[in-house]
């Protein structure tokens, strides 16, 4: 991780097609391509390797959570129930909507507490996001049976997931929706640039006209397209999608070079005994971008995190003070600091931030530290930062 790290002839090769044609937006236009039509042909390539009906690409990971959230009717007032580790697009997506994230611990898979969903769910509830941190997963089948009994929307933010399995289907597949992030550091990049994927044809409509305005694409003339309702400009640009083109064909090489390496890594780390693993639930299989592990509490969490960037081990996070993927920093957020005014309802909504402790979240996350798998590493690169590792790790304790 991330896919930038392989950029070579593939990529330029697609992208030289597409500067060659000069059409550089992903509709219209057909007489000058030339026959090329990237965003199409990656769109195609997600459904076959992911094993869905239906995908649609957008601008970037966030609009696909907020064209996944509208796709399926999810807006103001209502409450999508969310965890509390997290990237800050996540609650920016569903707020963006007018709808209310209702933030719940996490358990030891570093993912949604199936219980803390139970008692978070109202008669406002319409969705829950499992949110697939670090390549790994929550308890995915409990998880969809809740959202089942409770006829509740089940939307997987797999942006730091993709190529992660969880009972040979693919982590974005087995929710209603599912949301990928192409964005300059995840694990195959567009630059910039996200994918909604679905089996729910009247879903992929939806977020198909969404992020283009509500544009209907049907028949030949942009501008004599009919507008069903309303959308907004979530759109990939053909650029993006001929980068994301040539990614997607080495997703098997490159969560392979990170299994090699996550490998070297956990099995030097687990001769340590002070060290725990982040839980994979049974049939789950991560895509090895981090390999994420917990101490005995969060004093030590800190002093070894401290000790790695010390010793200039590089790529290793303790999110507990963390500015952007935990909520205890994220007073943005609980203060309504917003450039316009948030709606009366979302501002009750989320009033409950100010009070509410989320103690098994920060029991989790204060002894974690999550560490990225590098795809440029050479085999004795891995083995020696292992040994370092121990060797920091060790002193620290």
């Amino acid at each position: 991780m991330p896919g930038f790290e392989l950029f070579g002839d593939i990529e330029r090769e697609q992208v030289n097609d597409v500067l060659e044609s000069g059409v550089l937006m992903r509709y219209g236009f057909d007489g000058m391509r030339n026959g090329h039509w990237k965003a199409k042909e990656l769109e195609n390539e997600i459904q076959n390797i992911f094993q869905v009906n239906h995908a649609q690409l957008v601008s970037s990971g966030t609009a696909a959570i907020s064209v996944a959230l509208a796709s399926a009717g999810v807006g103001a007032g209502d409450e999508v129930i969310m965890p509390t580790f997290t990237f800050v697009a996540s609650f920016e997506a569903v707020m963006m909507l007018g709808a209310i994230p209702v933030l719940v611990e996490i358990d030891d898979t570093l993912a949604l507490n199936p219980e803390s969903v139970l008692q978070a769910i109202t008669d406002k509830t319409k969705a829950v996001m499992v949110v697939q941190m670090c390549g790994g997963m929550g308890e995915m089948d409990v998880l969809k049976d809740i959202c089942i009994e409770h006829n509740l929307i089940l939307i997987e933010d797999a942006c730091q997931a993709i190529g992660a399995t969880y009972k040979n289907s693919a982590l974005g597949s087995i929710g209603d929706l599912g949301c990928f992030s192409f964005d300059f550091v995840k694990t195959i990049t567009c630059g910039e640039g996200g994918a909604v994927i679905t089996n729910n044809k009247d879903y992929y409509l939806h977020a198909d006209h969404y992020s283009d305005h509500g544009h209907d694409h049907i028949g030949n003339d942009r501008g004599a397209e009919c507008h069903p309702f309303l959308g907004y400009n979530f759109r990939i640009s053909e650029l993006h999608a001929a980068v994301g083109l040539a990614q997607i064909k080495r997703l098997p090489e490159i969560i392979n070079i990170q299994k090699k390496n996550y490998t070297v890594i956990r099995e030097a780390l687990s001769k340590v005994p002070e060290i725990t693993f982040r839980r994979t639930p049974e049939g789950g299989e991560e895509n090895y971008s981090f390999l994420s592990f917990f101490l005995p509490d969060i004093e030590s969490s800190l002093k070894v995190s401290q000790a790695l960037k010390a010793c200039g081990i590089d790529g290793c996070f303790q999110y507990y003070n963390n500015n952007w993927h935990y909520l205890r920093n994220w007073d943005h957020l609980k203060d309504f600091k917003s450039l316009y005014p948030i709606s009366k309802e979302v501002k009750s909504g989320l009033k409950y931030l100010k009070s509410k402790s989320y103690p098994k979240s920060d029991y989790y996350i204060g002894r974690n530290i999550s560490c990225l798998i590098k795809l440029s590493w050479t085999e004795e690169e891995v083995i020696k930062r292992a040994s370092k590792m121990v060797e920091i790790i060790k002193s620290s304790l």
